[in-house]
């Protein structure tokens, strides 16, 4: 199975312990979701630890480690398992109906890389990821400490057209990326004055807003859904737009790659994947000290 040739080079660790006001937002976009990995790597490093995280899909997945002070874990799984069948592929379908094994990343890989239960489950954080409801075409925020938060996860990277949705207390449920590729109405209804957002495509990149025949196709039997599907794109341009204007006024902080990413949502050109987490650590680290200064650190 082919890995990452320089996974030794991977930081290790665990993150300290203080706790920094404000809410950190993560977005989604299947291994794209390196690029946050490294981000959180080098936030942990250098003791940025946000109390309030949401996710959506592979920021919710990312979240994990970040919760848990685990530096690096995200990043070893990410580029160990890659090409595990039964992680990504033949193997994960036949578990889980989908493209990620999740029964198998839940249970087989958290063997050889356990999560920190005790530091998930800290009281003093708060952990939500979102996914999206088929019946009513919105998305669920799912807060850890009141759900399952492994099937809120499962939910939440959900990959629409090609996987079986996740089933919640009777409720359909895909991917949050599907209505809202971004959380940050969550992140407002936490209170906090300051928001930090991870994306994982350049600033400069915008969505086709065409709507999707293939959506109201597949999701025939979910029109809500299918409508929610065909608005994601032309609501995320609307919501990058404001959130720039937001970073001008100092309103936001936010962390993207300083180049156009190559990587595709389901890449698996493991260098491509490592020069990614790569970039993200990089970005990270020129910017520590402007974070600090506006979550107010220094």
């Amino acid at each position: 199975m082919k890995i990452y040739k320089d996974m030794k080079k991977l930081p290790t660790g665990v993150a300290g312990d203080t706790i920094t006001e404000g809410c950190l937002v993560l977005e989604g976009g299947g291994w794209k979701g390196l690029y946050t990995l490294g981000v959180l790597d080098c936030m942990m490093q250098n003791d940025i630890n946000i109390r309030n995280v949401v996710g959506v899909s592979a920021g919710a997945l990312s979240a994990v480690g970040y919760i848990t002070g685990q530096i690096g874990r995200g990043a070893r799984v990410d580029l160990t398992y890659r090409h595990d069948q039964n992680f990504c592929g033949i193997g994960a379908f036949m578990r889980d109906k989908g493209i990620t094994g999740f029964s198998y990343m839940f249970n087989e890989v958290n063997k050889a890389y356990p999560i920190d239960m005790k530091k998930l489950n800290d009281p003093r954080r708060r952990f939500a990821v979102s996914a999206t409801n088929l019946l009513t075409g919105k998305v669920t925020y799912f807060e850890n400490g009141k759900c399952d938060i492994f099937k809120a996860l499962q939910a939440s990277a959900t990959v629409p057209f090609v996987s079986k949705p996740v089933m919640i207390d009777g409720v359909p449920y895909l991917d949050g990326g599907c209505a809202e590729k971004l959380p940050l109405p969550w992140a407002r209804s936490c209170g906090e004055k300051k928001t930090v957002v991870v994306r994982t495509r350049e600033l400069s990149y915008r969505r086709n807003e065409k709507p999707s025949r293939m959506a109201r196709l597949m999701y025939r039997k979910y029109p809500k859904f299918a409508d929610a599907l065909c608005r994601a794109n032309a609501n995320f341009n609307r919501d990058v737009n404001e959130l720039e204007k937001q970073a001008e006024r100092g309103e936001v902080f936010i962390i993207a790659p300083s180049k156009k990413v190559e990587v595709k949502r389901f890449d698996g050109d493991m260098e491509k994947l490592g020069a990614l987490y790569w970039l993200g650590y990089r970005d990270m680290a020129k910017q520590v000290k402007g974070l600090k200064a506006y979550l107010g650190q220094e």
